[in-house]
Parts: C-alpha cells; sequence; structure tokens
C-alpha cells in the first residue's frame, strides 16, 4: 500500500474507534425507542389543525433514527392516517437531522456543546417548517380522513419479544441501513485527515457567513445520512471549517435527499415543497451562525473530540479498538447475515408452498425494504418474505396466497408494486 493509503486508513480506523462505543450504545437506544415510540402512538397526536400538531411532530422527529430515506414511509403513513400538512412537514425536517444513535455519535466526535445543540436546531428546523406550513395551508382545505392504523409495524408486539425486536430493529434494521454510508462517511473523513493541511478551511472560507454557505451548498448535492455525515463534519473542523459550518453540512446533507424532495412535492404539493426548501436553507445559515456565536461567547475551544487522537497521534485504547470490531461485526452481519438467514428460510418453506414474486418500486433505503418485508409478513398465509432493495423485488412463500391481497398491502405500506411477468 501507499503511503497515502495507509494514512487514509488509519484516518478513517482512528474516528470508527472513537465513535464506535456510542454508536453501538445508540443502536441499543434505537431499538429501545422503536418499542416506545410507535408509528399509531405519533399518528394520534399529529391530526387536526393548529401549531400543537407542529410541536409534536418537531418533537417526536429529534429521537427517532430515522434516515431521509427511511422517514419517507414513516412519514406518508403518517399523513395517510390524519397527520396535518404542517405535523407532516415538522416531522419530516427534523427527524432526518438526529436520532438516539446521531446524538451519541455526535458527542463522541464533536463534543458535548454539539450533541446539545444539535437536537435543539433540529427541532428548530422542524417547527419553522411546520408552523410555515400550517400558515399557508387554506382554510378551506380539508384534511386527510384520519384511517386506523393497520400496517405491520402497528402489530402489537408481545414481552416476552419485545427484547428480540428491539435488538433486530438497533442491531440489524438500523446498522443495515448505515452501513455503507458510514463506511463511506469514515473514508471520507480519512481522505480529509490524511490530504488536507491543518487549518485550511479557515484561510480558503473564513469563520463566518461565507464558511457556513459553502458548506450549505456542499451538503445539498452531497446526500449523506445523519449518522454517516458526522466523522465528515468533525474531519472539516479539524482542517478549519467553523462550527456553524459544520453544522449547515450536518442540516442540508440529511435533510435535502432528492427522494424526500420528490415525496414532498408528490404528497403535500408543490408550496409545501417550497416552503420545505426553504426552511432548511434559512435554518442551516441563522443556526449556523447562532453556533458560531455561542462558541465565541464561552470561550470554548470549537475543536472537535478526536483532535488529540488525529493530531497528536495519540494511540487508540483497547476498548475502542474492541468496539470497533464489535461494530464491524454488527454492520457485516446485518448487510450479509440476515440475506443468507431470509435465502435459507424461503428455501425450507418453498419446498412445500406457493411463491408470488412482486415488482415494487419507491423503495429507497433498507428500512423502505424492512417495512415491505414486515408488511408482506403480515398478509394471512404468508410464511417467509424477502426484499431486495437493489433489484426491487420482493419474494413471497405461503399457502393460498393472494395477489391482490400482497399488492394492496405494499400499497398500503406506501410504494407501488406488479406481480412480476405480468
Amino acid at each position: 500500500m501507499t503511503d497515502l493509503t495507509l494514512r487514509i486508513l488509519e484516518g478513517a480506523w482512528t474516528t470508527l474507534c472513537t465513535m464506535a462505543p456510542y454508536l453501538l450504545a445508540g443502536f441499543l437506544a434505537s431499538g429501545v425507542l422503536s418499542l416506545f415510540i410507535r408509528p399509531e402512538w405519533v399518528e394520534r397526536h399529529l391530526g387536526g389543525r393548529g401549531l400543537k400538531p407542529v410541536v409534536k411532530g418537531a418533537l417526536f422527529g429529534v429521537p427517532l433514527p430515522l434516515c431521509s430515506c427511511g422517514v419517507i414511509p414513516v412519514a406518508a403513513g403518517l399523513r395517510r392516517h390524519g397527520a396535518s400538512r404542517g405535523a407532516t412537514v415538522a416531522f419530516l425536517l427534523s427527524t432526518p437531522q438526529t436520532g438516539a444513535d446521531n446524538m451519541l455519535v455526535v458527542w463522541s466526535l464533536l463534543g458535548p456543546v454539539f450533541a446539545v445543540f444539535s437536537p435543539v436546531a433540529a427541532f428548530a428546523t422542524g417547527l419553522l417548517g411546520g408552523t410555515l406550513t400550517a400558515l399557508a395551508e387554506r382554510a378551506d382545505e380539508p384534511a386527510p380522513p384520519a384511517a386506523p392504523c393497520a400496517d405491520a409495524c402497528c402489530a402489537p408486539t408481545g414481552k416476552g419479544r419485545a427484547f428480540l425486536a428491539a435488538f433486530h430493529y438497533g442491531f440489524v434494521t438500523l446498522a443495515r441501513d448505515i452501513a455503507v454510508p458510514l463506511l463511506v462517511g469514515l473514508l471520507i473523513a480519512g481522505l480529509l485527515t490524511a490530504v488536507v493541511p491543518p487549518n485550511f478551511f479557515t484561510g480558503a472560507l473564513g469563520t463566518g457567513f461565507t464558511g457556513i454557505l459553502v458548506m450549505m451548498l456542499l451538503g445539498v448535492p452531497v446526500y449523506v445520512c445523519a449518522t454517516a455525515s458526522v466523522p465528515i463534519a468533525a474531519a472539516l473542523m479539524l482542517k478549519g471549517v467553523s462550527p456553524g459550518a459544520a453544522l449547515a453540512f450536518l442540516i442540508t446533507g440529511p435533510a435535502t435527499n432528492a427522494a424526500t424532495i420528490a415525496t414532498v412535492w408528490k404528497l403535500l404539493g408543490r408550496r409545501t415543497a417550497a416552503i420545505y426548501l426553504g426552511t432548511i436553507f434559512v435554518a442551516a445559515i441563522g443556526l449556523g451562525l447562532l453556533l458560531n456565536a455561542i462558541f465565541a461567547m464561552t470561550g470554548i475551544p470549537p475543536v472537535p473530540r478526536i483532535e488529540h487522537a488525529h493530531v497528536h497521534e495519540q494511540a487508540v485504547g483497547p476498548f475502542g479498538i474492541a468496539s470497533a470490531l464489535l461494530l464491524l461485526a454488527v454492520l457485516g452481519y446485518s448487510f450479509f447475515g440476515r440475506r443468507r438467514r431470509e435465502e435459507a428460510d424461503l428455501t425450507g418453506e418453498a419446498e412445500d408452498g406457493e411463491t408470488v414474486t412482486l415488482n415494487v418500486t419507491g423503495m429507497t433505503c433498507e428500512h423502505c425494504a424492512e417495512s415491505v418485508r414486515t408488511t408482506l409478513a403480515a398478509v394471512a398465509g404468508v410464511r417467509a418474505a424477502q426484499v431486495d432493495l437493489a433489484a426491487k423485488k420482493a419474494v413471497v412463500v405461503g399457502d393460498s396466497l393472494s395477489p391482490d391481497t400482497l399488492l394492496s398491502a405494499v400499497r398500503t405500506a406506501g410504494y407501488e408494486a406488479t406481480v412480476a411477468g405480468k
């Protein structure tokens, strides 16, 4: 390997060891949250007009561990079950920016000030966008009828299976959703650490409005989920980017996924989509300037917590190494082990069962694929279901399967489907 390659991998490894203990704890916290903050519970609080549902939508979105892709089917379900436009937009804006796992990663890499300010910024962004949407909503515009939640995710979980359900969501579903973006983010962070000179961005961009604007514009086309964007932000701060500019990148990167914007346009209309984008840009600049002012007034050095490990070349401790290896094992199993298990289940059930293959469109991430899989698995007669995100296909095995019922279930989950070969 070349010296540059080794320095890139070393930078990525150091960052991984720093964040791994916190991310593993975040997976566990996210799994527990998935049991207590259920979609049908959220839906009951987000219906009706006024600002109260908007506040709740922004507040509920902060701890939920959903990326910009994963929040799409949840938001569509909320709207379908009676949530107002303002509450839906508030939820769409606040959720991708942070989450239980993301908060701990931010703490590990960017420090306590950032860790406290980040969820506050997510809530403020959601509250602003949701309020503007609610104010722009015509008084005579009918609200969607509230429908009872019939999605698979609303099915009750038995107490005996609660721990397994929480573990599966945190360490399999969520881990698989962020595995590839996280590894890519770590490599980008390692590249920045190895190639960019110290304090390069301080001289090139400054520490004020210009740096925030540039990082905001960089985050718009470069979509990266919230957790995966934190190592990149930490590496940028090591090279002189101001905390406010790093925050602008963390806001726009996760929230400007093209799929989310298209969904807002289709689900809520052109006017709401314009409010959604405008809110992101205003919040990124305004909150970035505010965060810079906070660091300036308090005198706290705006240095990420990984500064000593990278700059002073401190050795990574055994706990960090063990956590990093465990995290890599979790990500590997979530990505490869689960697929082999599902294939084995399908093979075993297909020997004496009926098989139906569906073409599914609208899925953008592993959370979407999991939503489709659990929805199909809940249909009467289904023994096993496997969803291939890359191939956009779902294979269902069971007894006396009704293709129309399966198609209806997928559409109820917020996706379109057809029977393969027809």
